[in-house]
């Protein structure tokens, strides 16, 4: 990415939408929308200053809405431009309230609250379609119960546990259990502002809220004028702050019996192959599951993963090699067996009823933790897209090509690769990067050969 930022024959237009396309091929007219950031690329500086001091909190969807981020934010550390951009919907400023701190906070004096969108007109000889893919959303498999049970997650949310980067920073933190610590953190928050409450009651008053609340419940409370008017309100916190501190300290003794996920289950095929939803393989989800089952061991040595499959596709090179290894170093074990449904067990365990296929007897077996090898589904804007550009699209949701000429979409000058194609893995998307590169100078030379005869 860092090339591409530095490269003299690339202008990158992040943060910014195709409107329209006119024209030909070797003649196309884009009108694109840069986006207002409200901060200016070439002042900031990416220091994050700004993002120190917001006082605003939002859901990350970068980490799969396992962490916070601020309403000024920069998308991952690594993104290109190394810059931030203010979030429309959250800032403070933005929607009509008082704050502008991160303005007061930039020495770059980069925060530009007045800044609006641009419309650019460009001339391109050709276009590459490379819009990526969404994961599927198991929510429409109610048998796996995602969202329903913590511990049930995605593929992509286990990839974010894993990176040091992430909302666990590499630790294999349960779901249930990260919140029962955020509840913890949040009622010791609430018990320290009860308990400054009750101080001054007892200040004022002279007493210790225990024997106030003794004498007060056994009506041996000697009520002066001051007193009396207080009694109850102090009576009724302190009843408040004692059910505070019972919650609390019976979340902190479910706490210390908290350790790491060990024993982890992958189902594959979580709407691909699937007559329902999607009938084709996703390609990659198989290679995908025995690498987070292996990182995860080396994360953790106790760690012991199962993958649930109709078969494993280990198809290109050195992966049948790779599984193979997996198994014998990683402690994985490999199932041949689709997982019927997924209940709820003692501490949250995920438990998973499923045909084991060699013995041909229906089993139960509970896990610390489930990671759901989702389809790769076309991403949702697709047909905006493609009505913009005037392609067509597959069956599934795909650009639409031909078998003779796979890269090609309905338009002339239109080409595509990686997974707005259809689903692949990554080094098949940068190989047909390159190819769909070729024939987009291919398209622009014909083009002016053409012309200049």
């Amino acid at each position: 990415m860092l090339d591409v930022g530095r490269h003299p024959n690339i202008e990158l237009m992040a943060y910014s939408d195709l409107v329209k396309i006119e024209g030909e091929v070797g003649d196309f007219i884009a009108t694109i929308r840069k986006k207002a950031r409200f901060v200016e690329e070439d002042k900031c500086t990416g220091c994050g200053a700004c993002t120190e001091v917001c006082p605003t909190t939002v859901s990350d969807l970068y980490n799969e809405g396992h962490a916070e981020r601020k309403a000024v934010y920069s998308w991952f550390a690594q993104g290109i431009p190394s810059t931030h951009v203010l979030d429309p919907d959250h800032c403070r400023v933005l929607t009509g309230k008082r704050c502008g701190v991160c303005q007061k906070k930039c020495e770059a004096n980069a925060i530009n609250f007045e800044q609006t969108e641009k419309m650019v007109n460009l001339n391109v000889g050709a276009i590459v379609l490379a819009t990526g893919y969404d994961i599927f959303d198991p929510e429409k498999m109610p048998e796996y119960r995602y969202k329903d049970l913590d511990n049930v997650i995605t593929a992509m949310e286990f990839e974010r546990f894993l990176s040091a980067s992430g909302p666990t920073e590499g630790h294999m933190d349960r779901p249930s259990d990260r919140l029962v610590t955020a509840e913890i953190a949040l009622l010791s928050k609430q018990l320290k502002k009860s308990r400054k409450g009750l101080d001054r009651f007892e200040k004022k008053h002279g007493l210790v809220s225990l024997d106030f609340y003794g004498e007060y419940t056994g009506k041996t409370l000697d009520n002066g004028e001051s007193l009396a008017k207080d009694a109850d309100k102090w009576a009724g916190k302190y009843d408040a702050h004692l059910g505070i501190d019972g919650s609390l300290k019976e979340l902190e003794q479910r706490a210390k019996g908290f350790t790491t996920a060990k024993k982890l289950a992958f189902i594959q095929c979580v709407g691909s192959r699937d007559l329902r939803f999607y009938p084709f393989c996703s390609g990659f989800c198989c290679m995908h599951s025995i690498k987070e089952a292996i990182i995860a061991h080396e994360h953790d040595n106790e760690t012991r993963s199962v993958i649930f499959g109709m078969d494993i596709r280990a198809v290109g090179k050195g992966f049948e090699e790779y599984k193979i290894r997996g198994g014998k170093n990683s402690h994985i074990d490999y199932k041949r067996s689709r997982v019927a449904e997924i209940t709820r067990g003692e501490n949250g365990n995920p438990v998973l009823v499923y045909e084991d296929t060699s013995e041909q007897k229906v089993k139960k077996e509970s896990f610390d933790l489930v990671v759901l090898a989702t389809a790769c589904a076309p991403v949702k804007n697709t047909q905006a897209v493609a009505k913009t550009l005037g392609i067509e699209l597959d069956r599934f949701g795909f650009f639409k090509t031909s078998p003779a000429q796979p890269l090609d979409t309905t338009k002339e000058g239109i080409f595509v690769c990686g997974c707005s194609h259809s689903p692949m893995d990554i080094p098949e998307s940068v190989a047909q990067a390159s190819s769909a590169a070729a024939r987009a100078v291919q398209a622009v030379m014909k083009h002016k050969s053409q012309k200049a005869s």
